[in-house]
């Protein structure tokens, strides 16, 4: 499965959940850490568990299992990293502390209407 097939199950998976104000930061010309990181925010520990089980989940059906998962217990910023997509799962507070789209301010976005239209009512 290629990298965008998985980035739309991810997000689908998340907003299905009511992930808020999703961002798809393109890296692939920027580095080698992953070529897309989703990143969203959730309003409390149980939701953000919540989401983050529901993209494994829909994931592991695909056959795909992530690299490495941190910060699930805690919960205020889950990351979980499929090699080359990593999704950041935040609440709100930390994703302002963070602010890894100031970061990549430079990297393209990816537009959530292009990718899932039916979302979006596009």
């Amino acid at each position: 499965m290629d990298t965008l097939e998985k980035l739309k199950i991810a997000l689908k998976a998340a907003l299905d959940k009511k992930a808020e104000n999703p961002v798809i930061i393109d890296l692939k010309d920027l580095t080698t850490l992953a070529d897309y990181f989703l990143i969203i925010t959730v309003n409390s520990d149980v939701h953000g568990r919540t989401i983050a089980d529901e993209i494994r989940k829909k994931l592991k059906e695909e056959g795909i299992v992530p690299l490495n998962i941190e910060g699930y217990d805690a919960a205020n910023w889950i990351l979980i990293d499929y090699g080359d997509l990593i999704v950041h799962i935040f609440k709100d507070e930390f994703r302002e502390l963070y602010n890894l789209e100031s970061l990549w301010m430079d990297a393209p976005r990816v537009e959530i209407a292009d990718l899932l239209p039916e979302e979006t009512g596009v």
